[in-house]
């Protein structure tokens, strides 16, 4: 619960926020020298969470849901640190979708969880719209094939 804490106020502060390097005996290397992931690799990475959160919550393996969604708040609080460009009303904006998840997985109902995950998805897909990639369009799995969470035809614009 303090780890969830701790993301959600990452969530929030993340726009103004810059990550610090933990200091060590270590040479550091040169920030020239540090990988820096595009946020494309992240989205990719959190696109992947969100179906793996998908499927293990439907095959009630609440265990695997619950690190699942670690896994993709780790994913957008590392987009929102390190991409400013990404407004801070859209990263706040999934702070009750994410909560409402974990809440289902906690008491284990797998009707709450499909209702607050697809207000997760549509959360998802408005900061797409927001960003103007509305042609990036997630949607509740159809099932474990890959990228069974994404829609592929074009979208109408709203």
């Amino acid at each position: 619960m303090k780890r969830r804490a701790l993301v959600i106020a990452l969530l929030l502060s993340a726009a103004s926020t810059t990550l610090a390097i933990a200091q060590s005996d270590l040479k550091q290397p040169s920030s020239s020298d540090r990988y820096v992931p595009r946020l494309g690799d992240i989205m990719s990475a959190a696109q992947q969470q969100h179906q793996k959160l998908w499927l293990a919550a439907t095959a009630q393996n609440w265990q695997l849901a619950t690190y699942e969604l670690g896994q993709l708040e780790s994913s957008l609080a590392e987009a929102a640190m390190r991409y400013s460009g990404i407004p801070v009303s859209n990263v706040t904006t999934l702070k009750d979708p994410l909560q409402s998840v974990s809440d289902a997985i906690a008491a284990k109902d797998g009707r709450k969880f499909a209702k607050a995950y697809a207000s997760l998805t549509e959360g998802c897909n408005s900061c797409h719209t927001s960003m103007g990639r509305s042609f990036i369009a997630i949607r509740v799995p159809t099932g474990p094939q890959p990228f069974g969470n994404q829609l592929f035809p074009p979208q109408r614009k709203p």
